[in-house]
């Protein structure tokens, strides 16, 4: 925690004083110490559904003139608190898919299903870190004196740290195809939907059914998040499940294996490709996923294995709070041209973010909105997503969390064994924090942070 600005100290220590000190305190130290708050103004009102008699009524008056929600932000960058949450909820939806639970019949912890990584092509060579053995290797090792074409080493014989600012950038910038790595970028996410798709056909190719059998016979759900790379490219972590017709209450046919599963995923990833637009400006361009692809059976619940359900949904739930400032990129959107001058990113991410800007002002990669994803490094796709019957979902867990909090309020008020409904009405005032109330927050924060270690 950085030390506390003096104005800050007295201005928290003067409102310790007013009359309304403790419900401000209140409004502010339940959000758990969010970084950005949003102000609500209005008021509400409990009712009695059988009666139909109002019980209780409160307004932002009784919270210092407005009442503070949590932004809910999933970015770790923008706010720990929030991004915390929004991790254990991605855990709990993750782990109920492998396990059960959360209205999920615990018969799917018997499913097959894999643990899929599927990366992005090379668009030119990088520098990387490789370890084997427990050692630090060469970062690319080739014959002294070859060169690339604009006269810079194509190889590196350096044993780059862990912490290497080079790592991720390119050995020669004006080789390395960023028009392509940004149109890759655009297009990830619709590459996965056809992967989906493919993987849906090399099943039904390998059991001997048509694609319209397949549905009849069996189901495929997953759920994936998006990791960006030092490079900047994402790639996808997945858990991929098949089911019985009905979903996750049905069990598998016996021709169902993780076997099958997982060599029908190699085999579909190595198949999707997709044609980019704009031939005639940048070139030709076949998208399609790169060559490394990691599949890896999930053991059954506490089977002793090393790739568990728990390490799993814990491994992807990490990567659901993480955002393109974790490759270097910034975490705002960038509105003009003339904010590229000063963005304090390194050069690889500045010429991304300068492609993007650039063919998103062709009118031939208009539909892609390049520009308004320039700071994602042309990424617009979501960070988390699943298929609709993979489990439950995040709005299911956080009305769950509402139900809670409102008995817990209804036991507060007397009500616990009256059936009641809440009407209010809000609208948005702002966001933010004073001063005093920042320091408060970070206090909060501060505390959670020591508590959670």
């Amino acid at each position: 925690m950085t030390a506390p600005v003096p104005n800050s100290v007295a201005a928290l220590v003067a409102r310790a004083s007013e009359p309304e000190f403790a419900a401000w305190r209140r409004n502010v130290v339940r959000l758990g110490g969010c970084t950005n708050p949003i102000h609500l103004v209005g008021g509400a009102t409990v009712f009695d559904t059988t009666t139909g008699e109002a019980l209780f009524s409160y307004g932002s008056d009784v919270y210092g003139g407005r009442l503070l929600t949590a932004c809910g932000n999933r970015r770790a960058t923008v706010c720990p608190t929030c991004s915390r949450l929004y991790r254990t909820d991605t855990y709990q939806l993750i782990r109920a898919g492998l396990v059960g639970g959360k209205n999920v019949t615990e018969a799917v912890n018997g499913h097959p299903r894999v643990f899929v990584t599927v990366t992005a092509p090379g668009f030119g060579p990088v520098h990387t870190r490789r370890e084997r053995d427990g050692r630090v290797r060469a970062c690319r090792p080739r014959k002294a004196g070859e060169r690339c074409p604009h006269g810079l080493p194509i190889g590196c014989h350096e044993r780059h740290a862990a912490d290497e600012p080079r790592l991720g950038e390119p050995l020669c910038p004006r080789c390395y195809d960023y028009a392509g790595a940004v149109l890759w970028q655009a297009y990830a996410g619709r590459l996965w939907h056809r992967f989906t798709l493919e993987l849906r056909r090399e099943i039904a190719r390998r059991v001997g059914v048509s694609r319209t059998e397949f549905v009849e016979v069996a189901r495929l759900s997953y759920a994936k998040v998006a990791e960006y790379q030092r490079r900047g490219l994402v790639h996808f972590h997945a858990v991929i499940r098949l089911d019985g017709p009905d979903g996750p209450a049905s069990p598998p046919l016996g021709w169902a294996t993780t076997t099958l599963l997982a060599d029908a995923v190699t085999a579909a990833v190595g198949r999707v490709r997709l044609m980019a637009p704009g031939a005639d400006v940048v070139g030709a361009r076949v998208l399609r996923f790169g060559e490394q692809v990691d599949v890896r059976p999930i053991a059954a619940f506490d089977a002793g294995e090393r790739l568990t359900s728990a390490a799993v949904a814990g491994y992807i739930a990490k990567y659901a709070t993480k955002g393109a400032e974790s490759a270097g990129a910034v975490d705002g959107r960038i509105r003009q041209s003339r904010e590229l001058v000063m963005l304090p990113v390194r050069a690889h991410v500045l010429r991304m973010i300068g492609t993007c800007w650039w063919l998103g002002g062709l009118p031939e990669f208009a539909p892609l909105g390049l520009r308004r994803w320039a700071h994602m490094l042309g990424y617009g796709g979501h960070f988390s997503t699943k298929s609709r019957r993979y489990s439950t979902t995040l709005t299911a867990l956080r009305q769950a969390r509402a139900d809670h909090r409102a008995e817990q309020q209804r036991a507060f008020l007397g009500l616990a064994d009256r059936p009641t409904v809440t009407v209010g009405q809000w609208r948005y005032a702002g966001r933010g924090y004073s001063p005093e109330a920042a320091l408060l927050a970070a206090s909060v924060r501060e505390a959670g942070g020591r508590h959670g270690a």
